[in-house]
C-alpha cells in the first residue's frame, strides 16, 4: 500500500496542496504578509535575503528559493518582489517553469506601493488557490515520499529513543525506493569513519570524510581547546557532554542503509535512498534546505522540546521522553519515551510509520495546527 496524494505535472508528488506566496527580496516580506493576512489560506514564504549579499549567498538564497517553489507540496506560486533587487521574481519563476504549476509575478515598484501591490496580489492568490482546489488525491506510492531528518533540542535519551525510532522509519523507506535526506553535517562531527563504511563508493566516502572534518576544523578555529563542547546550552543541560555524543545520537537518525549521495545546502538528490546533505545544526536553517530539497515531510526529534515548524512542509515531532511528551503536549506528535519504558525499537518504528501515512493523507501535525511556520535562509558570506 501507497498514500493518497497530490501529483503534479512533473511527475512529483505532494502530500500538502499550497499556494505559496513567495517574497524574492526581504524588502517585500510586508506585501506578502498582507496578502496571506488577507487570504489565510496561502502560505506565505519571507525571508531576509535577495539583496546585498556576496555572489556564493545569491547562488544559495536562489537555490533555495526556486526549490521551495519546486517542493511537491506547492500547487502554485506567486512571487512578490520590489523591483530594484538582485534576486528577481522574473528568476525565481524561471527556474520553476518545468514545473507545469501556475506560477505568477508581481512587483512593488512597478504597481505603485505596497497597497497597490497586496490588493493585486490578494486577487492573484484567490485565482491560484481555486486552482488549487481542482487538484484531488490520487493513489500514490511510497517510492514518491522524500522525508528530512531533524534533530533539535536534544538530550541525553535522544540518541537511544526517538533518533533510533526516526531510523526505523528511515530504513523502511528506504526498502519501499523512497528518499531520506539526513541534515545536519555539523552534528556529525567524530563520526566520519562510521559512515563512511556505509557509503555507496569511494567518492561519496571520501566527499562525506572531507566535509565532516572541515567542519570539525572550523570548530576548533573557532572554539580553540572548547571546540569538543560546540553544543548549545539546552544539550548540556539535557545531559549531553560533547559533541560526538551528539553526533552519534544524530545519525542514528538515518538508520543503517547505504550513504547514496552528499548534496549541498538546499540541492535536490539525484538519486533514491539515503542522502546526507550539508547543513547547518540550526533547526529553522536546516528545515529550509531539507523542504527545498523537495522533503515532503520532516521527522523532527527532540528531547528538550521544540514548536518550530515550516510553511509548506508538516513537521513531525517525536518526543525522546514520556515527560516532555506530556508537559509539551500542544507540541509534540509522537512519544518515543515508549521505548525507555519497554517498547522495542521496531514497534516504535512502525508507530511512527503509520502517523508518517496519516501525516501524508493530510492528517495536521502540532506544528500546522498551530502555525509555527518558521523559514529562515543559511548565509556564510559578507554583506554589502
Amino acid at each position: 500500500m501507497g498514500f493518497m496524494g497530490y501529483r503534479r505535472q512533473d511527475g512529483s508528488v505532494g502530500v500538502r496542496n499550497h499556494v505559496a506566496v513567495i517574497s524574492s527580496v526581504v524588502c517585500a516580506n510586508g506585501v506578502v504578509n498582507a496578502i496571506a493576512h488577507a487570504v489565510p489560506e496561502v502560505k506565505a514564504v519571507t525571508h531576509t535575503e535577495g539583496c546585498g549579499r556576496g555572489p556564493k549567498d545569491v547562488f544559495v538564497a536562489s537555490r533555495t528559493l526556486i526549490g521551495l517553489g519546486k517542493n511537491p507540496n506547492v500547487a502554485a506560486v506567486l512571487v512578490v518582489g520590489l523591483g530594484c533587487e538582485f534576486i528577481k521574481p522574473e528568476f525565481i519563476v524561471a527556474g520553476l517553469s518545468g514545473t507545469g504549476k501556475p506560477l505568477e509575478t508581481i512587483s512593488i515598484q512597478d504597481k505603485g506601493g505596497s497597497v497597490k501591490t497586496a490588493r493585486k496580489g490578494i486577487e492573484i492568490a484567490e485565482k491560484l488557490l481555486n486552482h488549487a482546489a481542482s487538484i484531488k488525491r490520487e493513489p500514490c506510492e511510497w517510492s514518491d515520499l522524500t522525508i528530512g531528518l531533524k534533530c533539535g533540542g536534544s538530550d541525553s535519551m535522544s540518541g537511544v529513543s526517538a533518533n533510533p525510532m526516526a531510523g526505523e522509519a528511515s530504513d523502511w523507506l528506504v526498502t519501499k525506493g523512497g528518499q531520506v535526506i539526513l541534515a545536519e553535517t555539523t552534528e556529525m562531527i567524530g563520526t566520519e569513519s562510521i559512515l563512511a563504511k556505509r557509503a555507496a563508493d569511494l567518492n561519496v566516502a571520501k566527499r562525506l570524510t572531507e566535509l565532516i572534518q572541515n567542519q570539525w576544523k572550523e570548530a576548533k578555529d573557532v572554539l580553540g581547546p572548547m571546540a569538543h563542547m560546540v553544543i548549545s546550552p539546552g544539550n548540556m543541560e539535557g545531559g549531553l557532554s560533547t559533541i560526538q555524543e551528539k553526533s552519534l545520537g544524530c545519525i542514528a537518525k538515518g538508520g543503517s542503509s547505504q550513504i547514496q549521495e552528499v548534496i549541498e545546502y538546499g540541492e535536490a538528490p539525484t538519486k533514491k535512498g539515503l542522502i546526507i546533505m550539508d547543513t547547518p545544526g540550526s533547526d529553522v536553517f536546516s528545515m529550509t534546505a531539507l523542504a527545498a530539497g523537495g522533503a515532503q515531510i520532516i521527522l523532527f526529534t527532540t528531547g528538550r522540546g521544540t514548536p518550530a515548524g515550516f510553511p509548506i512542509v508538516p513537521v513531525i515531532k517525536i518526543a525522546s521522553n514520556t515527560k516532555l511528551f506530556e508537559h509539551m503536549a500542544d507540541d509534540m506528535d509522537l512519544n518515543a519515551g515508549c521505548i525507555l519504558e519497554g517498547t522495542s525499537i521496531e514497534d516504535a518504528g512502525k508507530m511512527l510509520i503509520g502517523y508518517l501515512q496519516k501525516v501524508a493523507e493530510g492528517e495536521k501535525t502540532k506544528s500546522e495546527i498551530n502555525l509555527n511556520d518558521l523559514l529562515a535562509i543559511h548565509t556564510t558570506g559578507p554583506s554589502f
